[in-house]
């Protein structure tokens, strides 16, 4: 039996229609040496079910890892997740971004020791979130701009995250004015880079919780490589009713001091220190 070669961490919570899109996607995926894992952050037995049953149908190793709901605790999950990861590589994406079929291979063929991968996303509008089928998905239908015009996307510079291919690819992953950071939706990296930081700060609840991880990161000498061009995913629209402005305050702070003292690893992450 092979040693999985990379591990993917999903995060949930509550969405099993979207959810089931995007593990739809990783069936497509070229590269096939891989498992799922589902970081889900308290959702209820909807998801467990259909998770259960989907585990049944595919090739490839699916864990679900829960805890129970108290609020927006995406950390704590994640870093659950990254315990339960086999793999010296893993890659973080969202349970509302569905891969093009060669996303995993994008990954392997970049990463380099020393380095974290930052992704982006192409935002979709709901008419066509909601229109995506299997079908839309195996025939990568979806990531067809032809197809996503034809369904009423307007056109706009950022198409280019769906159709840059070689040379455009490399020249726009190169000349972004968009910083390369850990995006939760489409990072990779070590998991020994991730450990040695101490994984996700549980203190942060949303907004910007995964980028301080990359800033810690950057703290103990590890570089980031642009690939917003080539690890492509599509955002499903969705509203963010957890999304509150005390929470965002607070970790601006926490970002603030890792930046300012150079924090390395956080008291706070997988290891409670002190």
């Amino acid at each position: 039996m092979n040693l999985i070669e990379i591990s993917v961490v999903i995060s949930t919570y509550n969405h099993p229609e979207w959810l089931q899109k995007v593990l739809w996607s990783f069936e497509c995926q070229n590269f096939k040496n891989f498992e799922l894992i589902i970081a889900d952050d308290g959702s209820t037995e909807e998801t467990k079910h259909f998770i259960d049953v989907f585990k049944t149908t595919v090739n490839f190793p699916i864990k679900h890892v829960w805890h129970e709901d108290n609020g927006f605790q995406k950390t704590k999950i994640l870093n659950k997740a990254l315990l339960e990861c086999d793999a010296d590589y893993v890659l973080f994406t969202d349970g509302d971004c569905v891969v093009r079929n060669d996303f995993l291979q994008k990954h392997l063929d970049f990463r380099e020791a020393g380095y974290f991968l930052s992704g982006g996303y192409f935002k979709l509008p709901m008419n066509i979130s909601k229109l995506i089928s299997e079908s839309d998905i195996k025939q990568q239908s979806c990531f067809d701009i032809n197809w996503l015009k034809s369904n009423g996307l307007k056109s706009s510079f950022k198409t280019n995250k769906i159709t840059a291919s070689g040379l455009k690819e490399k020249v726009l992953n190169k000349f972004t004015p968009t910083t390369a950071t850990w995006n939760g939706h489409n990072s990779s990296g070590w998991k020994k880079d991730i450990i040695a930081v101490n994984g996700f700060d549980e203190r942060m609840q949303y907004g910007g919780e995964d980028r301080e991880l990359g800033e810690r990161m950057f703290n103990n000498g590890i570089k980031a490589k642009q690939i917003r061009y080539s690890a492509i995913c599509i955002h499903l629209d969705h509203a963010r009713s957890y999304a509150k402005p005390e929470m965002v305050a607070k970790n601006e702070k926490i970002r603030a001091i890792t930046k300012a003292e150079k924090v390395i690893r956080t008291p706070f992450g997988i290891e409670k220190l002190g």
